[in-house]
């Protein structure tokens, strides 16, 4: 299975009083693991919604396991569950570089709409089929 890895340091903006990271950013974390595994193999999001299609999030979870603090350069491990239909499936691990310590776990779903009509279609073959070889 195709885990695309994607690095980061965490900014001092993105922490609390304590240095912590907010735990809402966790979900901007992901979707930049999300949009980077989707450009590692060859789909560009702004592509996609020129051709007419847009992909909301319909389903985020995030188990918080230890915290990520202030400067920590962190891994955020992104893969796809399965092959797309009308939506696509991923899972996450974000990881501590320095001790690859599992900072969170997430699973977020999201489904392809026609970006006129906000009707479900099915994911492009153009993605599926490069998503099909990865896992």
């Amino acid at each position: 299975m195709f885990i695309h890895q994607h690095t980061l340091r965490v900014r001092y903006a993105e922490t609390d009083q304590m240095g912590v990271v907010y735990h809402g950013n966790y979900i901007t974390y992901l979707e930049v693991g999300r949009v980077e595994y989707m450009r590692s193999i060859g789909f560009v999001y702004k592509d996609f919604e020129k051709a007419g299609c847009v992909m909301p999030v319909v389903h985020c979870a995030v188990d918080y396991k230890n915290p990520a603090l202030y400067d920590d350069e962190l891994i955020i491990e992104t893969r796809v569950e399965e092959l797309p239909t009308s939506k696509i499936t991923f899972l996450y691990d974000i990881k501590r570089l320095e001790d690859k310590k599992i900072i969170c776990s997430a699973k977020v779903i999201l489904v392809f709409l026609n970006a006129q009509t906000f009707r479900p279609i099915k994911a492009s073959e153009k993605l599926i089929n490069l998503i099909k070889d990865k896992i």
